[in-house]
């Protein structure tokens, strides 16, 4: 017997293990044929804490390796022999998050009544995907199984602009479930195999056909205002450089350069990443087009990660939105001793919530650095009037791999809001991507270039727009009060079987 348990032990942690990995992979590598058979083998261990904890340790271990990227640190004012642990913590504490907050997913499965059910597995869903869009309001937070569709499956991220993220994420934990099912049922009479068979690929095609209905735009009722003409700047400074003499030297000229380009081209504005210019920059008199570019300013006293607005006709930033989401070390710290002031750039200060930004042209609704995975907050600025998305960033030194993750965030945005996205950063990504998720120009990576496009300004509200999670909360009332009504009946509950300590009578 003990035996037994062992290998049941052992079985569930293996188990957890293959499906952390594949869902690793479905984070880097994208798609649902990765994402749905990780999802499967979670809930195969969906009442073991600990193995659902691997699931989770495991999959945020590959997908989030280019944290350790941030090494070397030495540059921030880390002793070198303290550089590579204190990266390695961070990774580390990225999946201990991760694990404990899938432990407890777990322990809520335990809890829920309807053990297997289907009930029980929309309830579990529902909560995960809304998880996901509370999560990506936090430090911690970057892609969640939400995002993992894209780019590979864009029809089924269609839904994103009915459901958003937290939905798709809810999708794919159903499909993970049915596949699980579906495996269970080999030792099922043939009748019902196939029956959850049918539902099964009918829920896949039905899922893929409302995702086309969205991105097609049959529900959506948007239109085209104006075209702005722009242009992308990649300027591919490395961030460890970014602050030295020779590189502050050669901005001026190399920023004159990009703004004659772009004027030469056709662009109305040339827009910049994250963190190009210094503080209290200034553009040279004399006309040239109008600068949105990342930067620094003070207020109060308190200096802030902004983007700016730069005009040749005043001397500093006629307009500006400052970045609310602030990066863990790179731009503040926790008050621990030995932390006070490790800063990438001395300290900052988050600005105001609100990501709309009436600078002047089309509003826009604007993402600094990984506040791109926060698509509640973008939805708001396009129901208040946004008509594009900006995203700006440096994702310098990280690999490709957080490229390809920032690329499909934005993409995801796109869908959920119905707004054409521009992402311009330091080493990429930056490029176009349409209302509709697509991605219609791209610079390549890690080098400088000039990327010339045309941004249409579009109107008209997604029901995700609208309503943002509020569909999701709903349906996760409606659904947990259906699993407590199937539990307890019509009546009261049966009583409880006692044990007679004497035989009845008849047979003393």
């Amino acid at each position: 017997m003990v035996l037994t348990m062992g290998n049941d032990r052992s079985l569930s942690l293996l188990r957890g293990l293959s499906g952390g990995v594949l869902a690793g992979l479905g984070l880097c590598f994208s798609g649902p044929w990765w994402m749905v058979p990780a999802l499967a083998l979670l809930w195969s261990v969906v009442r073991s804490p600990l193995a659902a904890a691997l699931w989770a340790a495991v999959a945020i271990a590959i997908s989030h390796r280019w944290l350790i990227a941030l090494h070397p640190l030495t540059w921030l004012g880390v002793p070198a022999p303290l550089s590579l642990p204190l990266a390695l913590l961070v990774w580390l504490a990225c999946v201990l998050s991760a694990a404990l907050l899938v432990a407890g997913w777990s322990l809520l499965a335990r809890w829920l009544p309807g053990r297997g059910g289907l009930l029980q597995a929309l309830v579990l869903s529902l909560v995960w995907g809304l998880s996901e869009t509370l999560l990506a309001r936090g430090p911690l937070f970057w892609i969640g199984v939400g995002g993992s569709v894209l780019p590979a499956d864009r029809w089924l991220a269609g839904l994103a602009g009915w459901f958003g993220a937290g939905g798709l994420a809810a999708v794919q934990l159903l499909l993970g479930w049915w596949l699980w099912q579906l495996w269970c049922g080999v030792r099922v009479e043939a009748e019902q195999r196939w029956r959850l068979l049918r539902w099964g690929v009918l829920g896949l095609v039905v899922a893929h056909g409302l995702g086309a209905v969205a991105i097609t735009g049959v529900a959506q009722g948007t239109e085209v205002d104006e075209v702005l003409p722009m242009a992308l700047w990649q300027t591919a400074i490395p961030t460890r450089e970014k602050f030295s003499v020779r590189r502050q030297t050669e901005l001026p000229w190399r920023l004159r350069e990009a703004m004659e380009s772009a004027d030469r081209d056709g662009a109305q504005l040339l827009l910049a990443p994250e963190g190009t210019l210094p503080v209290k920059f200034g553009l040279e008199q004399g006309g040239g087009i109008p600068l949105i570019s990342g930067g620094f300013r003070f207020v109060a006293g308190q200096q802030r990660s902004s983007l700016l607005l730069m005009t040749s006709e005043t001397t500093g930033p006629s307009s500006s939105i400052d970045k609310h989401r602030l990066v863990p070390l790179g731009e503040w710290a926790p008050s621990l001793p030995g932390l006070a002031g490790l800063s990438a750039v001395g300290g900052l200060q988050s600005g105001e919530p609100s990501r709309l930004w009436r600078w002047g042209g089309p509003p826009a609704a604007v993402a600094i650095c990984y506040e791109i995975s926060n698509g509640t907050a973008l939805a708001e600025a396009v129901a208040n009037g946004a008509q594009w998305i900006l995203a700006a960033a440096n994702l310098d030194p990280y690999p490709l791999l957080l490229q390809r993750q920032f690329l499909a965030l934005a993409q995801l945005r796109s869908l959920e809001t119905a707004r054409p996205l521009v992402s311009v950063a330091n080493t990429g990504p930056t490029a176009l991507i349409a209302d509709r998720g697509l991605v219609e120009a791209k610079l390549p990576a890690m080098l400088p270039g000039l990327l010339p496009v045309r941004v249409e300004s579009v109107q008209g509200m997604t029901l995700y727009a609208v309503w943002r999670e509020w569909p999701l909360w709903l349906m996760v009332l409606v659904a947990f009060g259906a699993l407590l009504k199937t539990r307890s009946g019509s009546g009261p509950l049966p009583a409880r079987t006692r044990l007679r300590r004497t035989p009845p009578p008849g047979q003393e």
